[in-house]
């Protein structure tokens, strides 16, 4: 790709030469512009950036600014010689023949039979539309000469004005965004401050709140459910007697108004029974797993002592933003070359719809002795695109999707080797015998030069093995959105069936991957025998897992909706000077939403990073946990390494952990 590849083709635009517009050190230096003959025959803006529009295309040093024609201006240059001049410019390089016949210039396209006052936009030129009392101009003008004996109106180019007003207010609109950046990003890197030192701090104290956040919200969950079947009753109780309550859903059939339900006494009376076996479910879950939801809580407050010993993991994410960011642009790059390492593409471009060899390749060079031209007066050999018929570009679409396999693998690789680096901390913690004093110097380094020096081939396996699952789950996409309009419902639902079992795949190899890290950083056992020994081992605890990953989710999911909104609701009234304190401080901005949906999305992403710490954290103790259990017995010749508190709510007897 970087051989053949040529990212010019996107950085500039392409004239009907193949030749680069604003290109250094070549003819077209100066001329930045791509300039339109007939912009009418383009249809909408989508054509004229992605495509070729069926007219010849120039570089232009700069957009016209009025009206002219060609027929005013081969009529007037003797006299007004400063018209064609300027006209000209529009015209072919090198034509300057102002005598030759209108009929025979149109023909051979040498110069446009119009030119519109227009304004450069993606570094073409496009018409200077602007509204008018309502009514579509150009230069303030409603109305135009075609150029060949016609006066058209404006409304003749909506269909194209319409997109370009749109991508044109879209522009307006994004220069406004970017001086809302410019002038509050000071302000935006104050509130993801915030968020980030909220989330440590809710990481700290979840070691004293975890076990009250959770049951406050079991208990109100259970209220509100009773709450919710104490209404259901009242309602029940009080449509009797009321003429009609008593029909069942059946005799009324199917009513699109939902409130002809609610006044049926049968609706309260399934409502309520559904509430009460909710209820029961949720009651028995807490009466049968208090011991294993004690656990999970007594669990997440050891991570959150862990991570105040080991206070660096906190900005290991960094390092994989780092490591994922590289991967990003090496794909990106390389996507571009191979996009772009096409040969120039000729093709007949012809004025008569019926002529045979229009939309044929062609080359430029041998194009005037062949007889297209007398069979097909006014046809032109012009660029199309790039592409090519050698053995490398039949196969670019190969490349890119091993390019993208590539890109995959290095981004499971860096994710691989924060996860086991991370564990490999957390690890060190939980067997030491004595906390903190036993904890290695600089854990977190240790950790991650181990990881490179050991366990680099066994994470890039792990890493492969998902990088396949997903390429196929892109492939199947890919071949979703191409079969759209023509596949049959078979094949609709083979695909559907394909994309969710490879969905499931994935969030299993996800799942057994990220333990089978954590037991390569504790016992430094290969990938498979690792996967091996962390899939039985959570089978033996299949409870604990769904009660700790359960308890996790929830608590984390609660932590990143408190830093969000938390921070968020102090940008609000920040943005929106509704603090009197720093009313004057607060920056006049377009849009206020700008920078407050910024610091909403950066306070989640800051959370989430903290948070992914700490959940990789709970999930390395808890391994190391069960394991503990199953390897040491608590007597003084193996003795527990887990802490006191933990020791406590397993109810041994006799037997003592080692002193935490």
């Amino acid at each position: 790709a970087w051989v053949h590849g040529d990212p010019r083709k996107v950085i500039y635009p392409t004239d009907s030469y193949g030749q680069f517009c604003g290109q250094k050190d070549t003819l077209n230096e100066n001329k930045t512009i791509l300039f339109y003959f007939n912009i009418l025959k383009c249809a909408s803006p989508v054509v004229l950036i992605n495509l070729q529009c069926p007219t010849t295309q120039l570089c232009v040093s700069k957009c016209p600014d009025r009206f002219a024609t060609y027929i005013d201006v081969q009529a007037s240059y003797r006299y007004k010689p400063d018209q064609w001049n300027y006209f000209k410019q529009f015209c072919k390089p090198g034509f300057n023949n102002p005598r030759k016949s209108v009929a025979q210039v149109l023909r051979d396209e040498d110069c446009p039979s119009m030119i519109i006052p227009s304004r450069p936009f993606l570094k073409r030129c496009f018409p200077d539309f602007s509204t008018k009392n309502g009514v579509l101009t150009v230069a303030n003008q409603t109305t135009f000469k075609d150029g060949r004996g016609k006066t058209r109106n404006v409304t003749d180019l909506r269909e194209a004005a319409n997109g370009i007003n749109n991508v044109l207010d879209a522009r307006s609109v994004g220069m406004k965004i970017f001086e809302d950046y410019a002038i509050s990003w000071y302000w935006i890197l104050i509130g993801l401050f915030i968020a980030m030192v909220v989330s440590l701090l809710f990481l700290v104290l979840l070691r004293f709140t975890a076990g009250v956040l959770f049951w406050i919200f079991i208990f109100g969950v259970i209220g509100i459910i009773g709450y919710g079947i104490w209404h259901c009753y009242w309602e029940y109780d009080h449509l009797k007697g009321i003429p009609g309550s008593d029909l069942t859903v059946y005799d009324i059939g199917f009513q699109t108004d939902f409130r002809v339900y609610l006044q049926l006494r049968q609706t309260w009376l399934a409502f309520m029974i559904i509430l009460c076996v909710v209820e029961v479910i949720i009651i028995l879950m807490l009466i049968f797993l208090r011991n294993r939801i004690r656990i999970a809580i007594a669990l997440l407050k050891e991570g959150s002592r862990a991570i105040g010993y080991i206070m660096s993991t906190l900005f290991y994410p960094i390092v994989t933003f780092i490591l994922i960011a590289i991967c990003i642009s090496y794909w990106a790059v390389t996507a571009v070359f191979l996009a772009t390492s096409g040969e120039p593409v000729y093709k007949v471009m012809a004025n008569q719809t019926l002529c045979k060899y229009a939309n044929l390749t062609c080359d430029p060079e041998t194009f005037n002795t062949t007889n297209v031209t007398k069979l097909c007066p006014g046809a032109q050999c012009t660029f199309a695109f790039y592409g090519g018929e050698s053995l490398y570009h039949k196969y670019i679409f190969i490349f890119q999707l091993a390019n993208a396999f590539v890109f995959l693998w290095l981004v499971n690789f860096a994710i691989a080797l924060g996860q086991c680096t991370l564990a490999g901390a957390f690890a060190s913690y939980y067997w030491a015998s004595r906390k903190p004093a036993d904890i290695p110097l600089w854990p977190l380094f240790s950790s991650f030069g181990r990881a490179i020096r050991y366990h680099t081939g066994s994470l890039a396996f792990g890493a492969l093995i998902l990088a396949i699952v997903q390429l196929i789950r892109v492939i199947l996409e890919y071949l979703d959105h191409k079969l759209k309009g023509t596949q049959n419902s078979f094949t609709r639902f083979l695909l559907c069936c394909l994309k969710c079992c490879f969905w499931c795949l994935e969030r299993f190899l996800k799942f057994i991957n990220r333990n089978a890290y954590i037991m390569i950083a504790i016992y430094g056992k290969n990938f498979c025998t690792s996967a091996k020994e962390a899939f039985f081992l959570l089978m033996r605890n299949v409870v604990r897992v769904a009660v700790l990953d359960k308890v996790t989710d929830f608590l984390l999911f609660l932590g990143k909706i408190l830093v969000a909104g938390g921070v968020g609701v102090l940008a609000f009234f920040f943005f929106t000077q509704r603090i009197p304190v720093f009313a004057q401080e607060a920056p006049t901005l377009n849009y206020y939403w700008v920078p407050l949906l910024t610091v909403i999305i950066g306070s989640y992403l800051v959370a989430h990073g903290f948070f992914s710490v700490y959940a990789m954290c709970v999930d390395t103790l808890f391994l190391c946990f069960c394991e503990d259990l199953e390897r040491n017995d608590g007597s003084t010749a193996k003795p527990y390494f887990m802490s006191a508190s933990l020791h406590r709510i397993l109810g041994k007897k006799e037997l003592s952990p080692k002193k935490a």
